[in-house]
This record gives C-alpha cells, structure tokens and sequence, in this order.
C-alpha cells in the first residue's frame, strides 16, 4: 500500500504538474481557453460551470481561477481569442483573391461562416457590467483594426488597386458591419449563406482594380484623375 500511494503523488498526476513550467502553464492555458469556447458557444455563460470546463479540459477547477480568477474573465478571453482568430482565418482565405471583389467576398464569407462574431459580441454586452474586462475587449478591437488594416494595405499595393476608403477607414467599416449585421442576423434567424450575403450587400465595393500596367501605389479613387486636373489647369494658366 505504500509503494502504490508513493507512486501517486501530486506532481505524478498531469493536472497538477502543469504549474511546474512556463510551457506546461501556456499548455494548459490555451487547453482551458479551448474547450471554454466549445462550451460557453453551446450553453451561454450562464449555462456553462466552471467545473464543466474543467472537467472537458482534464483540469481541475481550481486552475481556471488560478489563470484567469474568474468565469466572467475566462469568457471574454475566450471570445477575444476567438475574434483573433477568425480574423487571421479571413486574412488567410482572401490571400489569393486576384480582384476586390473576391477579396471582399473572401472576407465576408469567412467571417459570417462560424459564429466567433456573435461569441464576441456577448463579451462585449458582459463588459457593460464587467468594466475590469473591458480593456482586453478594447485591445482586441484595435488589433483588428491594426492587422485588418495592414492586411488590406498590402493588398491593395500589390495589385495596384484603388482604393475608395482610406485604408484604416475601410478596416474599421468592416468590422463595424460584420458585428452589426451579426446582431441582425441572429436576431431575425438568419443562415450563414444569408449573413454572409447581407454583409456584402452592406459592404458594397471597397475598391476598384487599376487598367493593366497602370502604377501599383496605394491610392484613393480619384488621387490620380485629381492630379492629372491640376496638372492641366497649370498648362492652361501658362
């Protein structure tokens, strides 16, 4: 008897070992974060226990509070993790789009596919009571915006594109709609296919490709043509 309770020991059994290094921390973080977000999609926070995350992460419960204190906290994590990734996901599935119009398509057909969007427009109702949590809501948003920008900057200069927003503009209309039509759409029972096609019928054209061989700089609709005016409004006063 005693050499079997020697062998089973706190630091023998994974769920107590994961504290012991950084790596082991961020494992069992990012296990805890997914099967929260598998849970918190399907039964709501309210619906949702923290030993129900536990126990579908192999965890204890006493883990959740040691790494993110509380059920609310864990949430909104969760659902800004998500948002994230989705964003890298539209990125990704727009890449290869050769005209603005499949790369707007791309984007908005990738976001209204999962329900990430509307995970993330829970938290952000949670913050309204919760205002301790809404400073990672906040990052997030930024970092959308940020790489949403970046990601259309570079599109847009490699294919020479015109633009008819500004660049972070454009980027923070996007996201502005997605959530938007998200609510809508969850609201009225929409599909997937439906919010998608929605998204794109509010989104409208984002830009327009340039004539073949025409110089690839990022621009506004219009830069080029006002130039040109000035151009012969100068020639004409000589």
């Amino acid at each position: 008897m005693a050499a079997e309770t020697a062998a089973y020991t706190p630091a023998s059994d994974p769920k107590h070992a994961v504290r012991a290094t950084r790596p082991a921390g961020r494992k069992m973080r990012s296990l805890l974060l997914d099967a929260a977000s598998r849970l918190f999609k399907g039964g709501g926070l309210s619906g949702t226990s923290i030993a129900d995350i536990a126990t579908a992460a192999d965890a204890f419960p006493s883990q959740i509070t040691y790494y993110f204190r509380t059920k609310e906290a864990l949430f909104v994590e969760a659902a800004c993790r998500d948002m994230l990734h989705l964003a890298r996901a539209a990125e990704q599935a727009a890449s290869n789009s050769s005209t603005p119009r499949d790369y707007t398509r791309a984007l908005a057909e990738t976001v209204t596919a999962t329900d990430s969007v509307a995970f993330f427009v829970e938290a952000l109702t949670l913050t309204r009571r919760r205002q301790d949590l809404a400073p990672l809501v906040e990052r997030t948003i930024e970092r959308l915006h940020g790489e949403g920008l970046r990601a259309y900057a570079a599109k847009i200069e490699r294919h020479g594109w015109r633009t008819l927003r500004d660049p972070d503009a454009t980027s923070r209309r996007f996201w502005a709609l997605a959530i938007g039509v998200t609510v809508e759409g969850y609201a009225m029972g929409r599909s997937p296919d439906q919010l998608g096609a929605e998204l794109l019928r509010v989104l409208g054209e984002q830009a327009t490709a340039t004539p073949s061989g025409d110089g690839a700089q990022l621009r506004l609709v219009g830069e080029r043509d006002g130039s040109a005016s000035t151009r012969s409004d100068r020639e004409g006063s000589s």
